[in-house]
């Protein structure tokens, strides 16, 4: 996710904390500030801090519970709001689903049990409402707030934990693609009505809506697009017809093939075609701007590159490029020779081609080619 940096790793799991997570930071430190000075201010900080070691806590709930199923977690990224475990697959099953989405909550319920316990005493539900009172514990308003988190995260607002629960269930007698349309404009609908909720006093409330409400339509968005690119094969979809450079190449050199072509990438290939990495233009521009039109290509190139073989499936490649802002992903033939790349804007084409063959005339749809057919 664009815009944070990693703390540390868990295993095969970054931890990762979005810049905007200090603007929070800020914002409680000065509201509590003018309440009870620095040492209020110190006091809130500490506490939205331990808050969110619960969040983490709560999220590598979700990962152990993925990888059951064969299901790795990239990266867990922390947010004003909360945090977000990036799943290489959400399990289209609905009892695993159901289990990955309750994982978390089970974990926090487990944290608020703790925490109850440490407080010697039976815990008291009116500290709900005084999670920011100096005179609370800081046990008692990490157990209400943890606790208010355990039954927001259950409201079924997708994609929340809730959400992702009405969805499996919903699977069961509808399938996975109609059953995350109907989850997502539910999700929506509770996202308007908690924005409205805000709108008399909670800036906080506002900006969780406004997150609910962009995460279940592109949710929707995307498991659409694998329905729609489902059977498809890499070679089907790949560019073929493009310009590459050689690692020795200059900025320069690719600065006029960028003004000759319409590419706003380029493979780095050497002389046995095997990829080495991919200038963007935004790389070049930066690298002409810094260093000049001598840089070698070899120096300013993204070296990690995703790679699919040629017989890979459309729909695993999605994944790929939204995960860590990957332009393309390149495809191999089988001697592990780079034959052609895919893009976020081909694989939007294939999408709107095929949703306008659904609408036309012509539906239904025409038989795709299948993921046996030999290479």
């Amino acid at each position: 996710m664009g815009w944070s940096f990693k703390l540390f790793d868990v295993g095969s799991t970054a931890v990762r904390i979005h810049m905007t997570f200090f603007l929070l930071l800020a914002w409680i430190g000065a509201i509590n500030w003018a309440r009870g000075g620095a040492a209020a201010a110190i006091d809130g900080i500490i506490f939205i801090v331990l808050l969110f070691v619960s969040v983490v806590l709560h999220e590598f709930g979700h990962v152990l519970a993925a990888r059951r199923y064969g299901i790795n977690t990239p990266e867990i990224t922390l947010l004003p709001i909360g945090g977000v475990a990036s799943l290489e697959r959400m399990p289209e099953k609905p009892g695993q689903e159901i289990m990955v989405a309750l994982a978390g909550p089970l974990v926090t319920l487990l944290i608020v049990i703790g925490l109850m316990l440490v407080l010697g005493a039976r815990f008291d539900l009116s500290q709900m409402a005084q999670l920011e009172q100096a005179q609370s514990t800081m046990t008692g308003r990490l157990a209400a707030a943890n606790g208010a988190l355990l039954l927001f995260n259950l409201i079924p607002a997708f994609p929340m934990d809730g959400g992702r629960v009405l969805r499996a269930l919903l699977a069961i007698p509808l399938g996975y693609t109609r059953a995350t349309r109907i989850a997502a404009v539910i999700g929506q609908g509770l996202a308007l009505l908690f924005g409205f909720i805000g709108l008399f006093g909670s800036p906080l409330l506002i900006l969780v809506a406004a997150f609910i409400f962009l995460a279940a339509s592109g949710e929707a968005g995307y498991v659409q697009a694998r329905e729609y690119t489902r059977g498809y094969l890499a070679r089907h979809s790949m560019i073929t017809s493009f310009q590459s450079l050689t690692p020795m190449a200059t900025a320069d050199d690719a600065a006029a093939l960028l003004l000759r072509t319409t590419q706003q990438e380029f493979p780095v290939l050497d002389g046995a075609g095997t990829l080495r990495g991919v200038l963007t233009r935004d790389a070049l521009i930066s690298a002409l701007q810094r260093t000049g039109g001598q840089t070698p290509v070899i120096e300013i190139m993204q070296r990690d590159v995703p790679t699919v073989p040629e017989n890979a499936c459309v729909e695993t490649i999605l994944p790929l490029l939204q995960r860590g802002g990957q332009r393309m992903v390149g495809v191999l033939d089988g001697q592990g020779r780079f034959v052609g790349y895919i893009t976020a804007d081909n694989l939007a084409e294939l999408i709107m081609v095929e949703t306008s063959r659904a609408s036309g005339p012509d539906a239904p749809l025409p038989k795709r080619p299948t993921a046996s057919r030999s290479a």
